[in-house]
């Protein structure tokens, strides 16, 4: 008794005629490709002299066209890579600024307040010079002069109020230091939001 489909022999030899067969039919392909492109046309050429100098003239404006359109993205692009480089500057002094300012007002408050500086004075050394060093770093080319003129005497005066810090400075020297601090940094922050 048989369950299920009788076993029959496999032919092998289907599989060469196939692939000779689909050979051949890439060989005839690519000759009538040859054969077809190789076709010499006789003749002598002329431009149509009617047609030429609109040719000329519609060439001419569109290469006319593209150069302008290239130009003004061209410009775009600097514009947007300036305004960038001036935002990355003035996020940067906005930023490391106000981390100065609230390490000096901690040391302030311990001033007067007669308690021991000491534990205040270093965090507001090291952030007054971090922000120095930060806002010099950022300062760039894409910058107006006015703009890089404040940043440096942001820098001046922030390194400035760390030395009066640092050496103890008496109080008056200090405030003013202080106040040349802040005077410098509004300036600077101003001419950030003109510059946008």
């Amino acid at each position: 008794m048989q369950i299920g489909w009788p076993a029959v022999p496999r032919r092998h030899g289907g599989l060469f005629p196939k692939r000779g067969a689909l050979a051949l039919g890439c060989v005839a392909a690519v000759l009538i490709g040859i054969v077809g492109c190789t076709s010499v046309t006789e003749g002598t050429a002329t431009p149509d002299t009617k047609q030429a100098p609109a040719y000329r003239s519609s060439v001419s404006l569109s290469v006319s066209a593209s150069s302008v359109t290239s130009s003004v993205k061209e410009s775009q692009r600097q514009q947007s890579l300036t305004t960038k480089a001036i935002r990355t500057a003035c996020d940067t002094l906005a930023t490391t600024s106000k981390e100065a300012i609230d390490k000096v007002n901690a040391f302030v408050s311990a001033f007067n307040a007669n308690r021991n500086t000491g534990p205040t004075e270093g965090p507001a050394i090291e952030a007054l010079n971090n922000s120095a060093s930060s806002v010099a770093g950022s300062i760039n080319d894409a910058m107006s002069q006015q703009l890089r003129d404040s940043f440096n005497s942001y820098v001046d005066s922030s390194r400035a109020v760390a030395n009066a810090i640092g050496t103890h400075a008496p109080t008056g020297e200090f405030n003013r230091r202080v106040d040349q601090l802040n005077d410098t940094k509004t300036k600077a922050l101003k001419l950030c939001l003109a510059a946008f």
